[in-house]
C-alpha cells in the first residue's frame, strides 16, 4: 500500500517505520525535519499525500490537524483514507471527517494507547471512529502498528473513547497516589498496601499494572525515577480535552474537573513537567492537609 505519514515525532516515527518494515511504501513529512527508518521523505505534507491510498497523521492538537487536513485533502486521490492517530478534541475530528467526506475520501479518527513503547513494539491499541468501509481498509495497518483496534462508531467516537478512558486514568491515578500517601502516614507499609488493594475492591490499572510506588508491584516508571512512560503534561492535555468535551455535551464530571486542576498545578507550578503522570505520589508525600 502507498502510505503518507505526517508527523514523525516520538510516536509517529516508530509507527511509520513499522509500516515500512512490513513492506508498505511509506513517505513521511515532519515540520521539524524528523525522519524514520525505511521511510522516504517529502518536502511538504501535500507532496507526501499525493497519490497515497492512506494518509496517516500524528499531530499535537486539533488546530494543527485542521491545518494539515486542509493541505493534504486536495492532494489525496478519491477513495483514499485520512487516518488521524492524534489525540485531539472531538469537534476537530468531526470537522476534518466532514471535510474529507466532501472530497470523496474516507476518514478515521484513531487515537492510540500504549505510549512510545507500544509504538516501537507495534503493540498499540487504537480507538477508531469513522465508517465501516474506511475501518476495513485501514485494518491491515492497525494490525501492523498495534495489537488491537476497536471500532467505536462514527467519526469523533474514537476521540470520545480516548478522552473518557484517560479521564478515568487521571482520576484513578490521583486516588491511588493519595491512598499511598495516607497509608504512609498511618504506618501501613507500601508492600502491604499493594498486596491488599491489588487483590481487593480498590484494584485498578493504576495500582496493579502501573503502581506509582517504587519497588512495589510490576516494574513501572516509579522504579526509574518517574522518567515518563506517559508524561504528566500529556495527562494534562487529555484531561483538558475531557473537560472541553464535557462542557460541549453539558456533562457533569466533577472528578474529571478536579483531576484537571490538580494536574495543571502539578505541571505548571510544582515541577511536574517532564515527569511521569504517576509522580503525583511524591507530590502528595510532601504535602499535609492544609
Amino acid at each position: 500500500m502507498k502510505i503518507a505519514f505526517i508527523g514523525l515525532g516520538n510516536m509517529g516515527a516508530p509507527m511509520a517505520a513499522n509500516l515500512a518494515k512490513a513492506g508498505h511504501e511509506v513517505t513521511g513529512f515532519d515540520v521539524a525535519g524528523a525522519a524514520a527508518e525505511g521511510v522516504g521523505t517529502a518536502v511538504s505534507a501535500p507532496e507526501a499525500a499525493t497519490g497515497a491510498e492512506v494518509v496517516i497523521t500524528m499531530l499535537p492538537n486539533g488546530q494543527i490537524l485542521r491545518s494539515v487536513a486542509a493541505e493534504v485533502i486536495p492532494a489525496m486521490p478519491p477513495g483514499a483514507v485520512l487516518l488521524d492517530c492524534s489525540t485531539v478534541d472531538v469537534d476537530s475530528a468531526r470537522a476534518v471527517a466532514a471535510q474529507a467526506a466532501e472530497a470523496g475520501l474516507g476518514a478515521l479518527d484513531a487515537p492510540v494507547s500504549g505510549g512510545v513503547g507500544g509504538a516501537s513494539g507495534g503493540t498499540l491499541t487504537f480507538m477508531v471512529g469513522g465508517s465501516e468501509e474506511a475501518f476495513a481498509k485501514a485494518k491491515p495497518l492497525f494490525d501492523i502498528m498495534g495489537q488491537k483496534a476497536v471500532h467505536c462508531g462514527p467519526s469523533g467516537n474514537g476521540q470520545a473513547a480516548k478522552i473518557c478512558n484517560n479521564m478515568i486514568l487521571g482520576v484513578t491515578m490521583i486516588a491511588t497516589c493519595e491512598a499511598f500517601a495516607l497509608a504512609d502516614k498511618l504506618g501501613l507499609s507500601r508492600e502491604a498496601m499493594f498486596d491488599v488493594v491489588s487483590t481487593s475492591s480498590g484494584y485498578s490499572w493504576s495500582m496493579n499494572a502501573y503502581c506509582p510506588a517504587p519497588g512495589v508491584g510490576p516494574q513501572s516508571p516509579a522504579d526509574n525515577g518517574y522518567k515518563p512512560g506517559f508524561a504528566a503534561e500529556l495527562m494534562l492535555k487529555d484531561l483538558g480535552l475531557s473537560q472541553q468535551a464535557a462542557e460541549t455535551a453539558d456533562a457533569d464530571t466533577p472528578m474529571g474537573e478536579r483531576a484537571l486542576e490538580l494536574y495543571r498545578a502539578f505541571v505548571e507550578d510544582e515541577g511536574g513537567t517532564g515527569r511521569d503522570f504517576s509522580a503525583m505520589l511524591p507530590r502528595f508525600e510532601g504535602r499535609g492537609r492544609g
